[in-house]
């Protein structure tokens, strides 16, 4: 996210929140690497999906409401409502405190990574940055956004 504008969405926080969120459950390779293996810095799959839904509220209305604030246009929200809907059924089925494996074994999992895929796509190329970068650790992302 290092060649993100960070002022040119209004609320450019949440949606480098989202984007955060988005990029990690979208990289089957970095929830191998990094999720499952435990590496610390990146929080876990409920982490991602908090980071997801926590300050947009997506989980009770469509990101739909953030255009021009969060997201770009109707396209980007549709992507993002779909990634939300896949994740948040698959976590309502395993629980919260579920182990990692349990959402990486999931039969909806590789649908839910890949509609996470097309969203984060779709964003990080939007803002310019590459999207086959790896995630950036959380707190690279807090001081990128100045929180913490």
């Amino acid at each position: 996210m290092g060649g993100m504008p960070l002022n040119d969405m209004p609320w450019w926080r949440w949606r480098s929140q989202v984007r955060s969120a988005l990029h990690m459950l979208s990289d089957p390779a970095f929830q191998r690497e990094c999720w499952l293996a435990g590496h610390t810095g990146y929080g876990d799959v409920t982490d991602a999906v908090y980071r997801l839904v926590e300050d947009t509220w997506l989980d009770n209305w469509s990101a739909e409401k953030y255009v021009g604030t969060i997201f770009r246009d109707a396209e980007e929200a549709a992507l993002v409502d779909a990634a939300v809907l896949r994740v948040l059924r698959i976590m309502h089925q395993v629980g919260p405190d579920a182990a990692v494996s349990a959402y990486l074994e999931h039969p909806g999992w590789p649908e839910a990574v890949h509609a996470a895929r097309e969203a984060h796509l779709r964003l990080a190329t939007a803002d310019g940055d590459d999207p086959h970068q790896p995630p950036r650790t959380l707190e690279a992302l807090r001081i990128m956004t100045g929180r913490g």
